[in-house]
């Protein structure tokens, strides 16, 4: 069961991905990880660059899916983040964007939270 829902998640991260691309965002990493965080998509928007949470969700249940970003998980995304921008040595404007896939519609929530 764990394998076929890592599937359906990066299938549903591809879905976003390939959204996106075609709003003209161009994708820089996906699945970045560090100790602590970590962020589905990151992406170019012109020069502004975009850290991409991706959630889906079968129905709006106990608040759908953009209630499942909670202010825990938006603490993760900035860290995974930070230590992206240090990493990369990237000094650039940032926007914290997502994606919600939900009962098969998808809806992109532009700067849905600020840390």
């Amino acid at each position: 069961m764990i394998k076929s829902d890592a599937r359906k998640g990066e299938a549903e991260e591809q879905t976003a991905a390939d959204f996106l691309i075609r709003q003209g965002l161009k994708l820089a990493a996906r699945n970045y990880r560090c100790r602590g965080g970590e962020i589905d998509l990151i992406m170019h928007d012109g020069a502004v660059l975009v850290f991409v949470e991706v959630r889906a969700r079968t129905s709006a249940d106990f608040g759908g899916a953009a209630a499942s970003i909670t202010s825990a998980k938006q603490r993760r995304i900035a860290l995974a983040a930070s230590h992206y921008l240090v990493k990369h040595n990237i000094d650039a404007p940032c926007r914290f964007d997502a994606v919600l896939i939900q009962a098969g519609k998808l809806q992109w929530l532009k700067a849905a939270f600020e840390t």
